[in-house]
């Protein structure tokens, strides 16, 4: 297999990366075909998926404005994958310049592309550590030299807590993140649902199979278990919805969205 110049050393091209699938789902160009094979049978289950991470993606860059928007210019965006076209640190840095981004990833494939992605921006850094020890995130030299936890802070979420099983307890690393935010802060998240799918259990049980083989098992949760994340903060309108029903841009209602990007929720949420 030929390694693109691209592509880092050190990384196992021959393995497929939830980051590079999602990558391709997105229409980017920092994916293998092992990747793509990876990602065309999760699609035979749910041809939707690419609908869905457009409207994660969508979702995140509104987020991301209204957090500039209501004076917020620093961003932790914890299992971001490859920072690839219109991403936080451009969506912020184009509404404010001097916006800073932390990106945080475990996944050795998402952190070497991205320093590549990311060379030569003085606003951004990418930092491996795990969402399941939130103190390894919020000690790292990384994000501590280039973000002020004493201020607030938009921490991103964003497709990510559903590849955490329960037994990990997401929810206590949660926490442990929001006691360390300061007030005013937000939480930014997306996370995959049977609820909203069309075809409902099927075709979403066959690509919850898919990521399972790949060592990546995706947990479903219901809206209720979702909502519990945000225990501590406020709800900024209009609540845990589809992603599409997040303050949509004017130009597209949600009603002529595809019905795939109803699946999962989505949700704001401020630290008093």
């Amino acid at each position: 297999m030929e390694r693109p110049a691209w592509a880092p050393q050190g990384i196992d091209i021959s393995v497929p990366s939830v980051s590079r699938m999602y990558d391709f789902y997105l229409g980017g160009s920092h994916n293998f075909e092992v990747d793509r094979e990876a990602a065309r049978k999760a699609m035979e289950f749910l041809p939707g998926l690419p609908k869905i991470m457009q409207a994660n993606r969508a979702f995140m860059r509104r987020a991301v404005r209204h957090a500039v928007d209501v004076g917020i210019d620093q961003f932790l965006d914890i299992g971001s994958g490859i920072p690839t076209f219109g991403n936080v640190h451009e969506v912020a840095q184009a509404a404010d310049p001097k916006a800073k981004v932390a990106y945080v990833d475990h996944d050795p494939v998402a952190v070497a592309h991205s320093q590549a992605v990311l060379e030569g921006n003085d606003g951004t850094v990418i930092a491996a550590a795990d969402l399941r020890r939130p103190r390894e995130i919020l000690d790292n030299p990384q994000v501590t030299e280039l973000l002020d936890l004493d201020r607030p802070v938009a921490l991103l979420l964003v497709a990510v807590l559903h590849f955490i099983e329960d037994a990990d307890d997401p929810r206590a690393a949660v926490a442990e993140l929001r006691e360390a935010l300061a007030p005013g802060s937000l939480l930014v998240l997306t996370h995959a649902s049977y609820e909203g799918i069309p075809h409902f259990k099927d075709g979403a049980a066959g690509t919850v199979g898919v990521y399972k083989n790949i060592r990546n098992p995706l947990i479903m949760r219901s809206r209720e278990e979702i909502g519990r994340f945000f225990e501590g903060y406020e709800m900024v309108e209009p609540g845990l919805v589809p992603m599409p029903e997040w303050r949509p841009d004017v130009s597209q209602a949600p009603e002529q969205e595809d019905p795939y990007t109803f699946s999962g929720f989505a949700g704001v949420g401020r630290k008093a």
